[in-house]
């Protein structure tokens, strides 16, 4: 199943938030990129020694009280580290728009936010279950937890977690009162939203979105849960080596945290405000590639090439998602090869900072937003011994100029969920 969009009203992309291991802010992040900082690096929010992999791309030195506005301190107790940082997202993004609460009739204004359930605080369940399992027993005492654990459990705790938080406080904060609405498949959950969003826009139900994603991977459960499954990097003696898109030597990738968010909004009422445009947002298409073994993604590249009316030919560089791990570059390698061929570079700037599940694709789309806006690619990081299972040609070293207008994103989760993104250059 295929999904496009495909209408006529444009949708540009006005404001930019971002928190990363490469910093916070369109400028901080862009000047790490143009230098090939790596952001991948061992974990210090916990000891990981005990952990097959022991890397991430964390955001140190995050305050949430520090960035959040002083009036929506009080709200932080309610809010999980996933969700501080898809709200101060939100802020930062309308912050970089120039829109003030209240700027944009708040019908006008609506919130489509990728984010997954978020792994609970130890503390806030640790006490409870300190009055349910008895020394030396094999499980937990039920009706110990229900009659004298449960009153130890905080009255918001699973407030603190849900996935549709970061968009719920983000409308309280900035009294959006538009549509609402919270994406959760994974990697591909920032294209879906922003597909959404831009459904939204085309058919006159806002004026402005805000698009966000956020995500919070360096935590003991999270961690401990995906080194029993997930394909990640031993390289433990080179954090910063190890994430290795396309690479013949790759063996896995690596988590991270933090949040993108863009203000998307319609061309028209951009330009009536003069509002500064990082972009546009031509289309976006979706679909399934079960078992990442079908012709699915390269399918999803033509129709959403299609649906923006360009050809390959037309197309500066491919955004990849560039996992780093064995079976999914492979796939996603074999559908720019069969679209594209190598006459078109690819780049891969997961390797900098980790995967950050439902906050990747836009984390990943800026990068390609800003390279657009500055006319620069930086290289793909990590990118050695090129492998002949990946048929593509890989941009790594110094930055090239830009010489095409369109760029391309591509996401996709081990289930097969794919998502292709077209955005082009914006020219004054």
């Amino acid at each position: 199943m295929t999904d496009t969009t495909t209408h006529s009203r444009r949708a540009v992309l006005t404001g930019f938030g971002v928190i990363n291991p490469l910093g916070t802010g369109p400028d901080a992040f862009w000047q790490a990129l143009l230098a090939g900082t790596p952001g991948v690096h061992t974990i210090t929010h916990l000891n990981p020694e005990h952990l097959p992999s022991r890397m991430a791309g964390e955001v140190r030195g995050f305050s949430a009280k520090a960035l959040i506005e002083k009036s929506y301190r009080r709200t932080l107790n309610s809010m999980a580290r996933t969700v501080e940082f898809g709200v101060i997202g939100c802020q930062l993004a309308m912050q970089d728009a120039g829109l003030a609460k209240g700027a944009v009739p708040s019908h006008r204004i609506g919130v489509e936010f990728a984010s997954v359930m978020g792994a609970t605080e130890l503390d806030d369940l640790g006490p409870a279950s300190t009055h349910s399992i008895a020394p030396g027993a094999e499980a937990p005492d039920m009706a110990a937890w229900g009659g004298k654990g449960l009153s130890h459990v905080p009255p918001l705790w699973m407030l603190k977690y849900l996935p549709n938080m970061p968009a719920c406080h983000a409308t309280i904060l900035y009294d959006i009162q538009g549509p609402s609405n919270t994406q959760i498949p994974g990697d591909t959950a920032g294209a879906v939203a922003l597909a959404e969003a831009l459904r939204i826009i085309r058919r006159g139900a806002a004026d402005v979105m805000l698009v966000g994603g956020s995500e919070a991977k360096v935590h003991p459960l999270s961690l401990s849960r995906f080194n029993l499954f997930a394909s990640f990097s031993k390289r433990n003696h080179d954090p910063e080596g190890a994430i290795r898109p396309f690479d013949r030597d790759r063996d896995g990738t690596a988590p991270g945290e933090g949040t993108a968010t863009f203000t998307l909004e319609s061309l028209d009422h951009a330009l009536a405000r003069k509002a500064k445009i990082y972009g546009e947002v031509v289309t976006v298409a979706s679909g399934v590639d079960r078992g990442l073994a079908g012709p699915g993604m390269a399918r999803l590249i033509r129709n959403a090439l299609a649906a923006a009316g360009i050809t390959p030919n037309d197309v500066d560089h491919v955004n990849a998602h560039g996992l780093g791990t064995v079976r999914g570059d492979a796939f996603e390698a074999r559908a720019i090869g069969e679209v594209f061929g190598k006459s078109v570079p690819v780049f891969a700037p997961l390797s900098r900072f980790g995967n950050m599940g439902a906050a990747s694709g836009l984390s990943e789309l800026a990068c390609s937003v800003l390279a657009l806006k500055h006319g620069q690619l930086p290289g793909t990081l990590n990118h050695v011994n090129p492998d002949p299972a990946c048929p593509v040609a890989v941009h790594t070293g110094a930055p090239r100029p830009v010489t095409r207008p369109y760029a391309v994103k591509l996401s996709y989760t081990d289930l097969g969920q794919s998502s292709v993104v077209v955005i082009r250059k914006w020219v004054d």
